[in-house]
């Protein structure tokens, strides 16, 4: 698939959005992917995540054997994900502000892992999940995304495999162009967002 093919699963999933958003990272954007909208699609889900496992270098897939996403974004993605790897799905959490394997999930000592996230904007959240995922033994040798954001700057410490990169601005609050200043900002995932931002 070409970055534009990808591009056009999301216009028909309505989720490409303009607006004024407020990302995970704290920073601003006029451009927001829902890949909650492109995952509700079990179809779409699986064509998306097996395009990106074809992608995966041939060292990722002999030596994964579990695929490990943070919730809530990446749960379907990595679910997916593991689906086209033939791998176990499992995800960290924050129950109290810090990612951590819950729920009867385990990883053997040193077993070689795949992150797996929606979204990369500047890489802060796979890094801590990446590091929650090593604390609970296992060994990330590589990570991979629906979007990177960062346009392939984000450093997440492994080897980021990314079905798309785009190079979307992002802005500090106190640091707004004028035009996205006079739009009311959403954080997505808000109730907000359904009635805010047209589909591009």
């Amino acid at each position: 698939m070409t970055d534009e093919e990808v591009l056009t699963e999301f216009r028909a999933a309505d989720a490409l959005l303009d607006g004024h958003f407020i990302l995970s990272s704290g920073l601003r954007s006029a451009t927001y992917l829902q890949c909650a909208r492109v995952l509700m699609d079990p179809r779409r889900a699986a064509r998306l995540c097996a395009e990106l496992a074809s992608r995966l270098s041939p060292a990722v897939h002999a030596g994964v054997s579990a695929v490990v996403s943070p919730a809530m974004g990446g749960v379907i993605a990595g679910y997916e994900m593991a689906r086209a790897l033939g791998v176990p799905a499992m995800f960290v959490e924050r129950p109290s502000g810090t990612f951590e394997l819950r729920r009867g999930f385990a990883l053997e000592a040193g077993q070689k892992v795949l992150m797996m996230e929606d979204v990369v904007t500047t890489g802060l959240s796979s890094c801590e999940a990446i590091a929650a995922i090593e604390a609970a033994g296992g060994r990330v040798i590589a990570a991979a995304c629906l979007v990177d954001r960062s346009n392939g700057r984000a450093d997440v410490g492994v080897p980021l495999t990314a079905l798309v990169r785009l190079d979307v601005p992002t802005y500090a609050a106190d640091a707004l162009p004028p035009e996205l200043a006079a739009i009311p900002a959403i954080k997505p995932g808000s109730r907000a967002l359904n009635h805010a931002g047209a589909a591009a």
